[in-house]
């Protein structure tokens, strides 16, 4: 079997990385326990095959690989070179077997998404939390925009050491009260990642990307919760 070569992600985090892959491959085992504990309908059977494939099926670039609001609103197939070099340098996507990833590391098909529990194994929490901060940590950007569901963040908070800010998307009710969203929360995101590859902005604070964001008539609130700010879509 070939391993999976991951430039931008931390090797710290390789032992989890062999965890999770070989709890994956041992579920394969029995595809009616597979399908159950994924939540996998009878049209969404081949995730089984390509699971017990994982470490040896032909990869693709990270975020070439998924589908879904969020990737077809950052429609990274359509970027030119340049924008896709920015995302491989700057990107990272947060996944349940690997880990975070850079955006243009070459990864298998695979079917895992944050919240499932592998019987048998601990809380993919419990096995990432810890070691995704410190891969953060090393990474050591001078800004973080964290993009990612709630159920991705507790698989690996920002360290306190690293400056950061949680993007939150809302809309706005005629009665003024703001709502997040769910549909247009993928997209918005997918958007702003779009635009950030296209314009490829110095942003180092908050202030630099409201600065910016308001340059792109986007609308950037403060959040209820400190080191968030709310998208208005």
């Amino acid at each position: 079997m070939r391993p999976l070569v991951l430039h931008r992600s931390s090797p710290s985090q390789e032992p989890q990385r062999r965890r999770v892959l070989t709890a994956l491959e041992d579920l394969s085992s029995d595809p009616v326990v597979a399908a159950r504990v994924l939540k996998l309908g009878p049209s969404q059977h081949h995730g089984l095959a390509a699971n017990a494939a994982i470490r040896s099926s032909r990869t693709m670039a990270a975020v070439d690989r998924y589908t879904g609001v969020l990737y077809e609103a950052l429609d990274a197939a359509s970027l030119d070179a340049p924008a896709r070099r920015w995302l491989g340098a700057n990107v990272l996507i947060h996944t349940a077997p690997l880990g975070p990833v850079g955006a243009l590391d070459r990864i298998p098909a695979y079917r895992l998404g944050a919240g499932v529990s592998l019987p048998g194994f601990p809380p993919l929490r419990r096995v990432w939390s810890g070691p995704v901060s410190a891969a953060i940590a090393e990474l050591s950007p001078a800004f973080l925009l964290d993009l990612r569901s709630e159920a991705y963040t507790a698989l690996g908070p920002v360290p306190a050491s690293v400056s950061s800010v949680y993007v939150r998307v809302v809309s706005q009710g005629s009665d003024g009260a703001v709502r997040a969203l769910n549909h247009f929360n993928k997209h918005a995101k997918g958007a702003l990642v779009r635009a950030l590859a296209r314009q490829r902005p110095r942003i180092g604070s908050v202030r630099a990307l409201r600065a910016w964001a308001d340059a792109q008539g986007m609308l950037l609130g403060t959040g209820s919760r400190d080191g968030e700010v709310e998208l208005l879509a």
